[in-house]
């Protein structure tokens, strides 16, 4: 009696434990998403205050930026000869200059800061001239001019506080551009190639675009938004959202619901592709406080909720291409 007891116990366990066998392995667990990415750049880089908020915006939130930098405002009244624009007599620029060789001291020693504590130093050419109908060699010359400038811009303005290791930083440290007006042409990306350039940064792009790679060049684009009660699309730029607002005129009184609906717009921008595919979100300004400083309070509140968390990382172009570029590298030798 006790073997039947065993023979109907192990008759009984068998089935169950073949089961056990036979069961679904469980499953994976899902994929971690990758960072949500963000990459916020401010053309010209003029005013010294602004260069001073934004480092300060950084180093509250973690984030690293890149400043498009006109090599006019490293030229006073006395040295802007040094520049000439293709087509153009010496001494011309659509933005102006430094005011003084004191502005331009402050402004070099500014850019040396934000290097030394990681943000990438671009160039948005010289006199912020458009070249959509510039040829290679025009713009090779605007290169030319920017990288001469950058270089020599304390022996240019007789300032003797020249740091170790400026000019090979000036050499070497530029890679990206972003084209004035957002202007480009065939001429453009033929020079921007033959200067050794790794990324431009003059595209736009409904919605949020990942960035070709074309001839050696990542190709970058502000994308537009929904914005505004009616939710039309607008370049995410502070400019192209002041003339949205106010057609390019300053409206102070309403600085408070500009700013909130310029929050909203970076906000849902953000969500949607921190909840989606984690496309890279760009995001553009300029060192003008447009609105009595709209956008720039938007954009304080926006970096300090989002480039803190831990699944975001608010990077320069310079650091994503210098990842994707790493990427590839290993690939290939994995490969």
């Amino acid at each position: 009696m006790h073997d039947l007891y065993r023979v109907i116990a192990l008759s009984v366990a068998l089935p169950a434990a073949a089961g056990a066998a036979l069961a679904d392995p469980p499953a994976p667990p899902a994929a971690a998403k990758p960072k949500q990415i963000v990459i916020i750049s401010f053309d010209s880089a003029r005013d010294i205050p602004q260069w001073k908020r934004s480092r300060a915006l950084a180093q509250r939130t973690g984030a690293h930026f890149t400043y498009f930098l006109s090599c006019v405002f490293l030229l006073s009244p006395e040295t802007r000869g040094e520049y000439t624009a293709p087509g153009k007599t010496a001494g011309k620029s659509n933005i102006g200059f430094a005011a003084s060789r004191q502005e331009v001291a402050g402004r070099l020693e500014q850019i040396g800061l934000a290097a030394s504590e990681g943000h990438d130093i671009a160039s948005h050419a010289c006199g912020h001239f458009d070249g959509k109908d510039w040829t290679k060699a025009d713009w090779l010359k605007e290169f030319a001019s920017f990288e001469h400038i950058l270089e020599n811009a304390y022996t240019i303005n007789g300032i003797t506080s020249e740091p170790k290791g400026w000019r090979d930083f000036a050499r070497h440290a530029v890679v990206g551009f972003r084209a004035p007006y957002l202007s480009t042409g065939k001429g453009l990306y033929e020079a921007l190639e033959a200067a050794g350039y790794a990324f431009d940064a003059s595209g736009v792009s409904k919605g949020p675009a990942l960035p070709p790679t074309i001839d050696g060049i990542t190709r970058f684009s502000l994308p537009q938004i929904p914005e505004g009660p009616k939710s039309r699309l607008v370049i995410a730029m502070d400019y192209n959202l002041y003339v949205r607002h106010s057609g390019g005129f300053e409206r102070p009184s309403k600085a408070g619901e500009f700013a909130d609906r310029t929050y909203q717009a970076f906000r849902a921008a953000f969500d949607a592709q921190y909840q989606g595919k984690r496309i890279p979100l760009e995001l553009g300004f300029h060192f003008t406080l447009m609105n009595d400083g709209a956008y720039w309070n938007a954009l304080e509140r926006f970096a300090g909720e989002v480039c803190v968390k831990a699944d975001v990382e608010c990077i320069s172009f310079r650091d994503y291409v210098e990842r994707q570029n790493a990427g590839r590298k290993q690939a290939t030798v994995g490969g």
